[in-house]
């Protein structure tokens, strides 16, 4: 039988997550993104806690972006992200871009979160 779209992504992830693991030091920054909006957390995966979290649903975000599930709508997620990441004291990260492509939204999130001051 056909994989379906959802089930390759899946399965790309599992195989990322095999390699990047995020630690207090320097956490994960894991990506997702549906048709309609895109998600961004920062990730202690030795505690399994979410430090940071940010999406296009925020109310800071609200009446900003036409669709939420575009590259415009992806680099101010991306900056909300680095953003509240700095206030907590996380600059360096690990990024997971979820099985997804890294070109596009999640190409266009990463670019703004580094310009943001997140390193990785």
């Amino acid at each position: 039988m056909k994989r379906t779209k959802r089930e390759a992504r899946e399965r790309r992830h599992r195989r990322v997550r095999k390699k990047v693991f995020g630690t207090p030091e320097r956490p994960r920054l894991s990506v997702y993104g549906s048709l309609n909006h895109m998600y961004a957390q920062i990730i202690d995966d030795i505690k399994g806690h979410t430090l940071v979290a940010a999406s296009t649903l925020d109310k800071e975000l609200r009446g900003k972006y036409s669709h939420g599930g575009n590259v415009e709508a992806a680099k101010l997620v991306g900056e909300l992200i680095a953003k509240r990441a700095i206030q907590k004291g996380i600059r360096k990260v690990v990024f997971d871009r979820g099985g997804f492509k890294y070109h596009g939204r999640v190409k266009a999130l990463a670019d703004a979160a580094r310009e943001a001051g997140l390193e990785f």
